[in-house]
């Protein structure tokens, strides 16, 4: 009796999906991550790389075209040229609200084990006077 719970509990661990965790990070630990190699990937508009600068090393993929909406298939595209779906990755917007978003689809339709999201966004780092490069 024993044996079939065990195995049916085993059974079900295995047919439950595999979500990523999505967790939210502050400017110290965003720090922390890049200097190990975790790729940043700003998901903002070019209006506002342009205003406000980037993150040095952020790679730039906007999530939210002008009119709101997102290509879902294009935007995880892209996203898979710089990290594949086992490998962490951050996400940083202007607050952290489009990021949550984006960390959702990734981890539940595409399978990301690891992403971080900037809690407070660029907003958050820009408080804090961190550097930014203008966008090239």
């Amino acid at each position: 009796m024993i044996g079939k719970r065990l195995f049916l509990c085993a059974l079900l661990a295995f047919a439950l999906p595999v979500y990523a965790t999505v967790t939210d990070i502050d400017n110290a630990e965003l720090t922390r991550l890049i200097a190990s190699g975790v790729p940043l990937v700003d998901i903002r508009t070019a209006e506002e790389w342009r205003e406000t600068g980037l993150i040095a090393g952020s790679r730039t993929i906007t999530f939210v075209d002008d009119h709101g909406r997102v290509d879902v298939p294009a935007w995880l595209a892209k996203i898979q040229t710089i990290a594949k779906p086992t490998q962490p990755l951050i996400l940083i917007c202007r607050s952290g609200n489009r990021t949550r978003a984006a960390g959702r689809l990734l981890s539940e339709q595409a399978g990301y084990r690891q992403v971080y999201n900037v809690r407070k966004g660029l907003i958050g780092w820009l408080s804090e006077a961190r550097p930014v490069t203008p966008l090239q």
